[in-house]
C-alpha cells in the first residue's frame, strides 16, 4: 500500500512539478516567439500564402526543433500550460500593439507584393517572393480564373492572401462582344446584298 503512495506522489509530482521557474518558462516562450515572428518576416510571405510540400516540411519540423528551447528541461504538463499561455498572451498583446501602430504592422508584415500589374507578369516580383508561374496559376484557378492572360492585377498581401482582379471586361465578355460585332457586320452585310438584288 505505502509502494503505491508513493508511486502515486511520484506520478503525479512528475506531471504537475516545475523543474524551471516560471518567469525563465514564459521568458523562453516570449524569445522564441518572437524569433520566429522576425524569421517568417525575413523569410516572406510565401511561407503564409501557399505552402509546397518543402515548406510544409519546414513548418512541421521547425516546431518540433524549437520545442526543446521554449520546454528546457520541464517535461511537466505545468509547463507545457505556462509555455502555452505565455505564446498565446504574447501574440495577444503583440498584435493588440501593432494593430494601435500601422507603422508598426508595416515593419513587422512588410508591404504587398504586386505580382501582375497591366495584365504583364512581374517576373522580378516571383523572383523576390519566390512563387513560380505554376504556383501563381494554382492560385489563380482557386479564384476562379482560367489563366493569367485572364488577370489585370494580383497582388500577395503581408498576410499571405493574394488579391487578384480580372480584366475590364473578362476574356470571356471581351470574345462574346467581339462575336456579337461581327454577326452584325455580317447582318449589314446580307442586308447590303439583299437591296442590290
Amino acid at each position: 500500500m505505502s509502494l503505491l503512495i508513493v508511486f502515486g506522489t511520484s506520478l503525479w509530482r512528475d506531471i504537475f512539478w516545475l523543474s524551471l521557474p516560471v518567469a525563465e518558462k514564459m521568458l523562453r516562450s516570449l524569445i522564441v516567439y518572437l524569433f520566429l515572428v522576425a524569421l517568417l518576416r525575413v523569410f516572406g510571405k510565401r511561407e503564409l500564402a501557399q505552402l509546397n510540400p518543402f515548406d510544409l516540411v519546414v513548418l512541421l519540423t521547425l516546431s518540433n526543433t524549437v520545442q526543446n528551447a521554449i520546454i528546457g528541461d520541464d517535461n511537466s504538463v505545468t509547463g507545457g500550460l505556462i509555455g502555452a499561455v505565455a505564446l498565446m498572451a504574447a501574440n495577444y498583446f503583440l498584435v493588440r500593439f501593432i494593430f494601435k501602430h500601422r507603422r508598426l504592422d508595416q515593419v513587422f508584415e512588410g508591404r504587398p507584393a504586386t505580382l501582375i500589374e497591366g495584365g504583364r507578369i512581374l517576373e522580378r516580383g516571383l523572383a523576390k517572393e519566390l512563387l513560380t508561374k505554376s504556383e501563381l496559376l494554382m492560385v489563380a484557378h482557386r479564384q476562379g480564373f482560367s489563366n493569367l492572360h485572364e488577370i489585370e492585377r494580383c497582388v500577395l498581401e503581408p498576410g499571405g492572401g493574394f488579391y487578384i482582379q480580372g480584366k475590364k471586361p473578362p476574356m470571356a465578355e471581351r470574345r462574346h462582344a467581339e462575336l456579337l460585332a461581327r454577326l452584325d457586320r455580317l447582318d449589314q452585310q446580307l442586308a447590303e446584298l439583299r437591296r442590290r438584288t
